[in-house]
């Protein structure tokens, strides 16, 4: 297999592992576990998994002080501020509209790439995008009714900072380890969330056993398989092909909703899967006519 088709499928394993949150956190909720302590658990388990793999594998744990300074910025920053802004978001409009505004994210990606990368802005990279972008659109749907400029706003500054978060993500992907990358981030979101949790009152350490399980399926798909997987697929595929191959997340979200929770998917949501597919089809076709 090349190099190329080991980061899409990377890719798409890592697309997997974050379409799987959003069913994770309604277990979570149903448990009574908070926001705060979810992101905590799920942070701070993976940077303890993956420093012990790290450990016992006698891997190596040191990194340049350049790169160890971007991946606190990441982490306790990036991370941190685009979590608090998409999950603030949501108290204000509706989830898929605010899902909706922050999978704009691969046309941000793909802009700034021009301008921090240098990567050329080609029909071959935003035909895929805008038509991957419609398929998100017709998949999570839209209301009706008029809805709140500060939740769009807040929606919008989520994919602004997720955007930015890939672009540093690749430079830093390409000095360091997935795995050692992943745990540093963890590490330094999990003190994020226990800085705020406990200045907030709102951490909850005494979980029902049900939750806990639920918990362990946030740190081992959602986080540990997501973020690893990503950062090794974005260092052999680029920032904006990466972007693009993300947005069948949303997909592998609805067909895990209909699966479980018995939910129905429309003959729009359909053909907007099969647009976000057909996005994809053309990034992984285009391979050869653009430099990553």
């Amino acid at each position: 297999m090349s190099r190329y088709l080991q980061g899409a499928a990377l890719i798409f394993a890592s697309a997997f592992g974050f379409g799987l949150m959003p069913i994770f956190a309604l277990y979570a909720y149903r448990c009574g576990v908070n926001v705060p302590t979810l992101l905590f658990f799920r942070f701070g388990m993976a940077a303890l998994i993956l420093s012990l793999y790290i450990k016992l594998n006698g891997l190596e744990w040191r990194m340049p002080r350049r790169e160890l300074i971007g991946v606190a910025f990441l982490g306790m920053v990036l991370y941190t501020l685009q979590s608090t802004l998409y999950f603030s978001a949501v108290q204000y409009i509706p989830a898929s509209l605010a899902a909706l505004i922050l999978y704009v994210y691969p046309v941000l990606v793909a802009f700034l790439a021009v301008l921090t990368e240098h990567e050329p802005l080609s029909w071959q990279t935003m035909a895929p995008t805008l038509i991957s972008l419609l398929g998100v659109a017709l998949v999570l749907g839209t209301p009706l009714e008029k809805p709140d400029l500060f939740g769009l706003l807040l929606a919008f500054g989520a994919a602004v900072v997720y955007s930015v978060y890939i672009i540093l993500g690749r430079r830093i992907a390409a000095h360091v380890p997935p795995l050692l990358a992943s745990a540093t981030i963890s590490a330094f979101a999990a003190l994020s969330f226990l800085i705020y949790g406990g200045s907030t009152g709102t951490l909850q350490f005494a979980l029902p056993g049900d939750a806990w399980l639920v918990v362990l399926g946030v740190v081992l798909f959602s986080t540990i398989l997501a973020m690893g997987a990503f950062f090794a697929g974005i260092d052999r595929i680029g920032s904006t092909r990466a972007s693009i191959l993300s947005t069948i997340e949303p997909v592998i979200t609805i067909a895990f909703s209909v699966a479980l929770f018995q939910e129905k998917m429309s003959w729009l949501q359909g053909i907007g899967a099969l647009l976000i597919l057909t996005g994809t089809i053309l990034v992984i076709g285009g391979r050869g006519k653009q430099r990553t």
